[in-house]
């Protein structure tokens, strides 16, 4: 692959690089409930060498009753600096999924204009090659961060309504065909089931190779392909609540497609409306 610290990095890469002292390092692992995974206490248990944890609901709006939106560029300065990462630093965060929540937290550092890549494939990757881990936790002195917000890269639900009734960008569905075509039950209670009229389902899981890493090149541009998006065309991308919809604005990064957004309530905001259309099957 091609490292790219603005988007992705191989574990080779980050290992050659361990002990630079711009370097910064986030463990952003979070699980769904039927996980059944503690990401503070694997933390503690074992990390990467100079891995800061970050509890990605702690860097949310707080004030939302939406699942971990967006926060403020204010508390995101703050939660930055508290964790000593800021301005001239390389940062690479990782979780232990795999690529799952570190994307959601890539996708926040261009929000907020800062530059940022995800480690790809993540701690289990990281361990399979059985490359340092530690439970010390590392040293850590304020640093202060210059945010530049980048609001073009993300949508509201009345942008999305816009955008599927009048098709200005295509919506791509980042959750599981079940879920999608509405055969499966959310996993949040009283949210309708199915998708946002004319969105099409990429499985955030279809952008991964066997090894778990990300797809590269023409692998990943069929992943599109197959899905029916049009690499040409702007895309929003949606999920349960913004976290693996991420996934697919790193792929569409890893593409040099610039015209993506994320939609930030995703299906926890859309499906909670009853007067918000819905479609079912794959229609």
């Amino acid at each position: 692959m091609t490292d790219d610290p603005a988007t992705l990095v191989s574990t080779e890469w980050l290992a050659a690089r361990l002990t630079s002292p711009d370097l910064r390092i986030i463990d952003a692992s979070w699980y769904l409930p039927d996980m059944n995974r503690d990401p503070r206490e694997e933390y503690g248990e074992r990390h990467i060498p100079g891995a800061r944890f970050l509890d990605l609901d702690d860097v949310s709006d707080a004030r939302s009753a939406l699942p971990h939106m967006a926060p403020t560029a204010a508390k995101f300065m703050s939660r930055m600096r508290r964790m000593g990462v800021g301005d001239g630093h390389t940062v690479v965060i990782y979780d232990g999924a795999g690529i799952f929540s570190a994307a959601r937290v890539w996708w926040l550092f261009r929000l907020f204009g800062q530059t940022a890549a995800v480690l790809d494939g993540g701690l289990p990757k990281w361990l399979a090659e059985g490359r340092p881990v530690t439970s010390e936790l590392p040293t850590i002195k304020d640093r202060h961060m210059t945010v530049r917000p980048e609001p073009q890269l993300m949508r509201d639900v009345t942008q999305v309504a816009q955008s599927a009734k009048l098709g200005h960008a295509q919506i791509v569905d980042a959750r599981s065909p079940a879920r999608f075509r509405g055969e499966e039950a959310e996993p949040r209670p009283g949210l309708r089931a199915g998708h946002i009229p004319g969105a099409r389902n990429l499985h955030y899981r279809a952008l991964f190779a066997a090894d778990g890493t990300m797809k590269r090149g023409d692998a990943l541009r069929a992943a599109f392909a197959d899905a029916g998006v049009d690499l040409d065309r702007p895309v929003i991308t949606s999920c349960g609540s913004g976290v693996t919809a991420a996934i697919i604005n790193l792929a569409l990064a890893r593409l040099g497609h610039a015209d993506h957004a994320l939609y930030d309530g995703s299906w926890a905001e859309w499906g909670m409306y009853p007067d918000l259309a819905i479609a079912t099957g794959d229609a």
